[in-house]
C-alpha cells in the first residue's frame, strides 16, 4: 500500500512540474547541403591571405634534392626503394648510436606499408619524400638479446611479407626458416644486437610483437627527415637490388 501512495506522489509531482515548466520551441529550419565541387567559388579575401604562404611552400616542396635514373618502386620481396630506405634507416641510426651510445647498429627493419608511394625516374623533389613517408614516425633502436632475435626470423617465415631490411638475410623454404644472417654472420645467442626501426614497429605495429622483448631507445630522429638528409647527400641515387629476403616456394 505504501508503495502505491509513493508512486502516486511521484506521478503528481511530475505532472505538476510539466504544467508549471515553460515549454520553449525553437524554430528549426532545414538547411541546404552545399556540394564541394568546381562550381563552389573561392573566398577571394582568404585566397589573397594564404597566397604568399602557398607560393613559399610550393617553392620549397618543388626543390630538387636528388636524382634517380631508374624508377624506385616498392614491388617485390627486395624492392629497390624498400632496400634504399632500409639502408638509409640503418646508416642514420648507426651514426646516431656511435655518437650517443658508443655502439654500432647491427641491422634495420622498416615496414613496406609505411612506404606510401613510389618515386619515378628523374629528379627527386622534396615533396616526393613527403608523399613516400607522410607520417611523423621516429627512428627507434631496439636492443635485443641474440636469443630473442629468433622471433624476428620466425615472423618473416610465417608472414612472408616484404618488409624491407638492411644488414639482414632471411631465407625460407616452403614457409620454414632455412637461413638467417645478421651482418653476414649467424646470430650469436649470447650477444646484444641493436636493431633500428620505427616507433610504430617497435611498439608492436604490423604484429611485430618480438620487439617487446627488447629495450627501446628513442633517437628523436624522424624517419622522413632522415630520408631527406640522405637524398640530399646523394646527388644520384644508386638503388640496391641485392637479395635480402629469399622466400623460396612462396605462394
Amino acid at each position: 500500500m505504501k508503495n502505491k501512495f509513493l508512486l502516486l506522489g511521484i506521478s503528481l509531482t511530475v505532472l505538476t512540474a510539466c504544467k508549471t515548466a515553460s515549454l520553449q520551441v525553437y524554430n528549426v529550419q532545414t538547411q541546404k547541403n552545399i556540394s564541394i565541387n568546381n562550381e563552389l567559388k573561392n573566398d577571394e579575401d582568404f585566397v589573397k591571405i594564404i597566397e604568399p604562404y602557398k607560393q613559399k611552400l610550393d617553392k620549397e616542396m618543388n626543390q630538387k634534392i636528388s636524382h634517380t635514373n631508374t624508377d624506385l618502386t616498392k614491388q617485390g620481396d627486395n624492392s629497390n626503394l624498400g632496400n634504399l630506405l632500409a639502408d638509409y634507416t640503418f646508416d642514420g641510426a648507426d651514426q646516431w648510436a656511435k655518437s650517443k651510445l658508443n655502439k654500432n647498429v647491427d641491422a634495420a627493419l622498416i615496414n613496406i606499408g609505411g612506404i606510401r608511394t613510389t618515386i619515378g625516374k628523374g629528379d627527386i623533389l622534396l615533396k616526393s619524400v613527403f608523399e613516400v613517408m607522410p607520417f611523423e614516425n621516429e627512428v627507434i633502436i631496439v636492443k635485443m638479446k641474440g636469443t630473442d632475435l629468433q622471433g624476428l626470423f620466425d615472423y618473416y617465415a610465417k608472414t612472408q611479407v616484404n618488409n624491407p631490411v638492411s644488414h639482414l638475410y632471411i631465407e625460407t623454404n616452403n614457409g620454414q626458416l632455412s637461413k638467417s644472417l645478421i651482418n653476414g654472420k649467424p646470430v650469436n645467442p649470447n650477444q646484444d644486437y641493436y636493431i633500428a626501426t620505427s616507433d610504430y614497429l617497435a611498439l608492436g605495429g604490423d604484429n611485430m610483437k618480438f620487439f617487446a622483448k627488447g629495450e627501446s631507445i628513442p633517437t628523436g630522429i624522424r624517419l622522413r627527415d632522415l630520408f631527406i638528409d640522405y637524398f640530399k647527400k646523394n646527388a644520384e641515387v644508386v638503388s640496391n637490388n641485392d637479395v635480402r629476403l629469399n622466400f623460396i616456394g612462396k605462394k
